[in-house]
């Protein structure tokens, strides 16, 4: 069985919870959420949470972690699958590798040896155990909106993120999904459906 993998990407407070929780009200789709509970989000030992409150000694930890966790979970969701045919993602490895691990290294919070050895391990295991996408869509939302529904749903490992680190993640989005800047080859024909989401669309 060769299932249709959809993926939705967008920044922290983007509303890629809200916008997956529609879909599966309305329409036929297994969700596969992001794999907190690996992260230990909600517990003593919340490696998201020890990331945000000291990202330089955490980053190379959690950012590879993070993309493992990611592929561990969908290669758990495609075993265990039922007869339906469309997967959609919170996030996936591409965001990891684009966006969040590379604002790390380009930010310094990474050095130049653990980004070409956290780039050796993605490259191997994302060719060899991560799916092809079928499409992306991406929830595009500006820094200032995101800050707005950070706040507002006061999540307690979210608390220390600063503006100035939502807008980094913004541009790394926006370079990767709207401009394929750097991209990897394999991933330049995979379409890409933006959405316009700084208007609230969990009740309109």
């Amino acid at each position: 069985m060769h299932s249709k993998i959809i993926i939705v990407e967008g920044n922290i407070g983007a509303g890629k919870s809200t916008f997956l929780r529609i879909l599966q009200e309305r329409l036929d789709l297994e969700i596969i959420l992001e794999p907190t509970e690996k992260w230990g989000v909600g517990e003593k030992n919340n490696l998201l949470e020890l990331f945000y409150k000291d990202t330089p000694r955490w980053a190379y930890t959690f950012q590879s972690y993070a993309f493992i966790s990611r592929i561990q979970s969908l290669i758990e969701h495609q075993r265990n699958s039922t007869q339906n045919m469309i997967q959609v993602l919170e996030r996936s490895v591409y965001c990891d590798r684009y966006c969040f691990a590379k604002n790390c290294y380009e930010s310094g919070l990474m050095t130049k040896l653990e980004w070409e050895i956290y780039i050796e391990w993605f490259s191997w295991l994302a060719e060899n155990y991560s799916p092809r996408p079928s499409g992306f869509i991406y929830l595009r939302t500006t820094p200032e909106t995101c800050h707005r529904r950070i706040s507002q749903r006061n999540r307690c490992e979210e608390s220390g993120i600063q503006f100035s680190y939502l807008e980094s993640l913004h541009n790394k989005h926006e370079e990767w999904l709207i401009h394929k800047k750097e991209l990897a080859e394999h991933l330049k024909g995979i379409p890409v459906l933006t959405l316009e989401c700084d208007n609230d669309f969990e009740k309109d």
